[in-house]
């Protein structure tokens, strides 16, 4: 599974073209599909973006809820029809629609940040205010990374 890390701000052409950072390639690089796939943030105004393959899992998760339900039918609906998918060009570049230029309020530059299994595309000034956001969240609620259940579960076999 690819891992995004880090933070790199890259311009933004008048035609939505935007450099994917070489790490984030590198980490694509054994994939299907050379490309990302991004859609609107339900929480922030910024973009998510997943690797091909990480879509196909989400897709397998919403096999938990029954098919016809109004759950699985609203995440559905809020992550595979806004879904994107966008191929790297040969300069490593993908070409974001109006639509999402305009949503996560890019002008001339992006910020992808890494987060693990995924990524998000921000405006730069929006941003650092989300950072800010972040670390006083995680310091006041003593936040941590839990355990990994496999892990552990793999040491008692």
């Amino acid at each position: 599974m690819p891992l995004f890390l880090s933070t790199h701000i890259n311009k933004v052409d008048k035609k939505g073209r935007v450099s994917v950072p070489s790490g984030f390639r590198a980490a694509l690089s054994d994939q299907s599909f050379q490309g990302v796939v991004l859609f609107r943030s339900n929480n922030f105004a910024c973009l998510e973006g997943f690797a091909y393959s990480y879509m196909e899992e989400l897709g397998e998760r919403l096999d938990n809820f029954d098919l016809f339900s109004s759950e699985q039918d609203d995440l559905a609906t809020a992550i595979f029809a806004e879904a994107v998918q966008l191929p790297l060009d040969g300069d490593g570049r993908i070409i974001l629609s109006p639509e999402l230029v305009e949503f996560a309020a890019l002008n001339d530059k992006a910020a992808f940040v890494g987060l693990g299994p995924k990524f998000q595309i921000w405006n730069p000034q929006a941003l650092d205010k989300r950072r800010i956001e972040a670390r006083k969240t995680v310091s006041k609620s003593g936040l941590t990374v839990p355990k990994n259940n496999k892990a552990k579960a793999g040491a008692h076999d």
